[in-house]
């Protein structure tokens, strides 16, 4: 059967959203591809006094949450000591900060940091304090074996209990479903199947798909660069917040109002050069010339569509940089980031390659995706600035975008019965 966007009613499409983002949260619980025992972990016989560092700083919201779980461990331990160090405001502390992490070989770059004998925990999650909890008891950590993601000269990623996993396949699933990128696919696609050829289409198909997605992983790389550093600065997971609730504002208006004043859609005027592009890949000549082409092409499209789809990256970005990821953790959760994205996009191209047919991208399914979208934004937006910690937990990740999704079927619904 052929892939025709125009046939799909959007309450249909909402529903398949919905339902694939179920399967692939199911995969994401299932066992990860390797298991490996863990370490045996030394632990303080019960009578020893423990000794918990505990570096932290203002405007911090992960470090709100780990002084509140403190204040509970505090009562319940009372053999239990903890240091606790200011590290912005207080020059000594600060000082102590970076010689207790260069004495065990750490790069002092994120805050909540914990410090027990040797180990570092950086972050704060239900995980964190999992194994912390069992460290400060003498118990034996109650998972026998840590799951790692194997990145091949990257190293390996521990996600045992990492649920910023789940945020991220949740985030860039949603983002995946964007109009712009799905539209110019579709209009590329149509011009190089009149080719007839599978082969050609699969080159040309697949090589746009991967120069888009490098271009957009180093955009989002920079970005969490620059979010790393700036996540010190009073006010910036406020401004982030903002910039969430301002981009999902607009895109809820272009479900209703689409391409009337601000609009984070692909300019009118950038559309007959994406058209004239498509064109000069579907001239016959040499392969390796059209795939240049197709090269020139998906990197001048990845610029022109960015402000259409920079929303999502932003909020994940600052998700991550607040909860201390680095290194080869972000890595890991990059590529799974860009392997969602494309999914969608994967599935287009494998349909247009196997049926060598294509439909067109409607304007009434980009506004039933740019609602979708401008709904989770919104919902992202409301759970930073009232509760910066629910996408660091599975339920709390599902109870933000599952709100955003529902609440997308009853603005749709609302609509149909006033008959807009």
């Amino acid at each position: 059967m052929a892939f025709t966007l125009e046939r799909a009613a959007p309450g249909r499409l909402v529903a398949l959203l919905a339902g694939v983002l179920a399967l692939i949260l199911l995969l994401a619980a299932a066992p990860r591809a390797q298991a490996e025992p863990a370490a045996p972990t030394p632990t303080p016989s019960a009578s020893e006094s423990e000794v918990l560092w505990y570096f932290w700083r203002d405007h911090c919201p992960f470090c709100r949450e780990a002084a509140a779980w403190l204040d509970r461990l505090e009562e319940a331990q009372p053999t239990l000591e903890v240091r606790r160090v200011e590290v912005v405001q207080d020059p000594a502390g600060r000082a102590r900060f970076l010689a207790m992490m260069a004495e065990r070989g750490e790069s002092p770059n994120a805050v909540p940091t914990f410090i027990l004998n040797d180990e570092v925990w950086v972050g704060f999650s239900p995980a964190i304090a999992e194994t912390l909890e069992a460290r400060l008891s003498a118990e034996p950590a109650a998972d026998a074996s840590r799951w790692r993601l194997d990145l091949g000269p990257l190293g390996r990623v521990d996600l045992a209990g990492e649920s910023m996993l789940f945020a991220t396949l949740m985030i860039a699933f949603v983002d995946g479903f964007n109009p712009c990128s799905l539209w110019v696919l579709t209009v590329l696609l149509a011009m190089i199947l009149g080719s007839g050829s599978r082969a050609r289409t699969a080159a040309v198909g697949g090589t746009f798909l991967l120069v888009t997605a490098a271009l957009y992983g180093l955009f989002i790389t920079g970005l969490f660069a620059a979010l790393s550093v700036a996540r010190h600065l009073a006010g910036i997971q406020l401004a982030v917040a903002l910039f969430a609730l301002a981009f999902g504002a607009v895109n809820v208006k272009d479900y209703f109002a689409l391409h009337r004043g601000v609009s984070f859609s692909i300019p009118e005027r950038f559309k007959p050069r994406i058209y004239r592009g498509s064109r000069a890949v579907r001239r016959e000549r040499p392969l390796p010339v059209t795939l240049l082409v197709t090269v020139v092409l998906a990197g001048g499209v990845a610029l022109v569509e960015l402000p259409c789809t920079a929303g999502f990256p932003v909020v994940w970005s600052s998700l991550l940089a607040e909860a201390g990821v680095e290194g080869a953790a972000f890595a890991g959760l990059l590529a799974a980031y860009l392997l969602v994205y494309l999914l969608d996009e994967i599935l287009v191209l494998s349909v247009a390659i196997v049926t060598l047919r294509i439909g067109r991208m409607q304007e009434a399914h980009g506004r039933t995706l740019k609602l979708i979208g401008g709904m989770v934004m919104l919902a992202l937006g409301v759970a930073m600035l009232v509760a910066p910690g629910m996408m660091e937990s599975l339920s709390g990740s599902l109870a933000v975008i599952g709100l955003a999704l529902v609440g997308a079927l009853g603005v749709m619904a609302v609509s149909r019965l006033r008959g807009a």
